[in-house]
């Protein structure tokens, strides 16, 4: 996963590229109506449960340490202007492609590549080994591998803090799905670590690396979105803590985030209530929308019931003429239409 100095001088997806890499999707698919994955698939076992929302303020801080993902979201993105519907809209995309049929999880990775081919642009600052004015796009290849690998590690995580870990057996079937997911982000295969060791060897390295160098704009943004700033939504105190728990030692005193005693309490008291909890929570809750959706669709329902609709009309209300500048970092539940 280090990235090469130059966006110039690495693989970019082009649309050509994608639609080879969707045919590749599209050959391996459970079918038509279950989509990519289907109801078998660990992929959906995983992703269905809520729980893995506890990592996402973790992926998020991951992917803004990477230089490239935190200048396209300062200079791209009205996160702060539209931060709940952009989050809304965000994992609109990721569940349209997961939970999605295959008609809308191919038309998601369409829409979102269209949108990446227009974020691209300059670093204001020297970060790590990239100089000052060196050049980034959404499309290359190293910043979406790095993309895709948060989410995953981040997904598995954030799984088994209340939920059993998953075998052996399991988390090597998480990660073969993965790589198909990867395809909908125009990542080749041959990209990729080709089994759970060699990813979980990869991702360590890139933590290790300078690739990942927590910017001022980058910490700027960490700080404002963990506090909650410019929503009406605050930010529980305890989530704040669990992320900074969750982080590997060195990102977390990058974002200058505290980690003491009181924060490992919060977040032991925290994990313990939900564990208690969340095995008698009903599916409506503990699923996410767009699984219950395709469950429904699964089942031959014409449309949704009004249990499983969770995307909200404020995510509708947030929809604006900047839309098509925004980029997909993290995952929340919505509709598995694409957007």
């Amino acid at each position: 996963m280090n990235v090469p100095i130059d966006c110039d001088k690495v693989e970019v997806v082009s649309a050509e590229g994608l639609e080879s890499e969707l045919n590749r999707v599209r050959a391996a698919a459970a079918g038509s109506l279950p989509g990519i994955f289907g109801p078998r698939s660990v992929m959906w076992r995983v992703d269905r449960e809520a729980a893995i929302f506890l990592g996402a303020g973790r992926a998020l801080l991951l992917q803004l340490a990477h230089p490239w993902v935190a200048a396209a979201i300062e200079q791209h993105s009205d996160t702060f202007a539209d931060p709940i519907g952009r989050f809304h809209r965000t994992f609109s995309v990721v569940f349209s492609m997961v939970f999605g049929s295959l008609d809308q999880s191919l038309g998601a990775a369409r829409s979102l590549h269209r949108r990446h081919a227009e974020i691209e642009g300059r670093l204001p600052a020297a970060a790590g080994p990239f100089p000052a004015g060196s050049l980034y796009c959404a499309n290359a290849v190293p910043a979406l591998r790095w993309v895709h690998a948060t989410l995953i590690e981040t997904a598995l995580r954030a799984y088994e803090l209340v939920l059993p870990p998953l075998t052996p057996e399991q988390r090597e079937g998480y990660y073969r799905e993965s790589r198909l997911f990867a395809a909908l982000f125009g990542i080749p295969d041959e990209c990729l670590p080709p089994d759970w060791s060699a990813f979980s060897t990869d991702f360590a390295a890139m933590l290790q690396s300078d690739t990942l160098t927590v910017t001022d704009p980058a910490r700027m943004m960490a700080r404002r979105l963990l506090a909650g700033a410019d929503t009406w939504l605050p930010v529980p105190a305890s989530y704040r803590a669990l992320t900074a728990v969750l982080l590997p030692p060195q990102i977390r005193a990058a974002f200058g985030l505290p980690y003491d005693a009181a924060e490992q309490r919060t977040v032991r008291r925290l994990i313990g209530g939900i564990r208690r909890v969340y095995p008698f929570l009903p599916a409506r809750l503990r699923y996410v929308g767009p699984y219950q959706e395709a469950q429904q669709r699964l089942a031959g329902m014409a449309r949704p019931n009004c249990h499983s609709r969770v995307q909200p009309l404020l995510d509708r209300a947030g929809r604006t003429a900047e839309r098509k500048r925004q980029i997909v970092l993290c995952p929340q539940p919505s509709s598995a239409e694409p957007p």
